[in-house]
């Protein structure tokens, strides 16, 4: 088992240092979504990279699973102001996926897209360098459907609607394309730490 630090903020010190403009700080994980709770079995489920509408690799579950495995621990933010310190997360860094579909630097956006008709856009430099991955367990279990099992994006240096929850496809794109929050009046990037909410944050 590999493990790399996601690098930014890290766990330890004063806890408000670690706490954005905005945010309160809770101990549970809260389960928000934009839609009914999709039931994504694992015997169907399948992993896209696509440059454009053109799939360039495609992952079933074992496939996927046998790529490099990361563990980290990250503190999360959500738009609706709450923050979690220290969640620990385990699954597979966007430069593995990467290489394992033989590519390095498509083109400089990515759309994400999801099993219940979500998507998101995520600047590729805010998934390399060892800031984001493909989650598949969150504390030591498979991850639950409700926080986006079985596999979800995570993206933790943003906001969290960043990381699409029920994952099944990264598109690459030519320009910085909107996704669902972001074409219903969300920021475009959504970096908690300039609380940048809406679109005129």
């Amino acid at each position: 088992m590999v493990t790399r630090g996601f690098t930014g903020r890290g766990s330890g010190g004063d806890q408000s240092s670690r706490i954005p403009p905005g945010q309160h700080l809770v101990e549970n994980f809260p389960v928000l979504t934009a839609g009914p709770t999709p039931d994504v079995d694992t015997s169907k489920w399948n992993f896209t990279v696509k440059i454009g509408p053109k799939p360039v690799k495609v992952w079933n579950w074992s496939q996927f699973n046998a790529l490099p495995q990361t563990k980290v621990k990250k503190d999360i933010h959500c738009v609706t102001s709450w923050s979690k310190l220290d969640t620990a997360w385990e699954g597979v860094l966007i430069e593995d996926i990467l290489a394992d579909a033989g590519l390095e630097h498509p083109t400089d956006f990515v759309l994400a897209h999801s099993y219940d008709g979500y998507s998101t856009n995520v600047p590729l430099a805010d998934l390399l360098s060892d800031k984001a991955m493909v989650a598949l367990k969150y504390a030591g279990q498979p991850l639950a459907r409700d926080h986006g099992g079985p596999a979800r994006l995570l993206v933790p240096h943003l906001y969290f609607w960043k990381s699409a929850k029920w994952v099944k496809a990264l598109q690459f794109t030519m320009r910085d394309e909107a996704g669902f929050w972001e074409l219903r009046g969300y920021h475009i990037y959504g970096d908690p730490w300039r609380e940048q909410r809406y679109t005129h944050d």
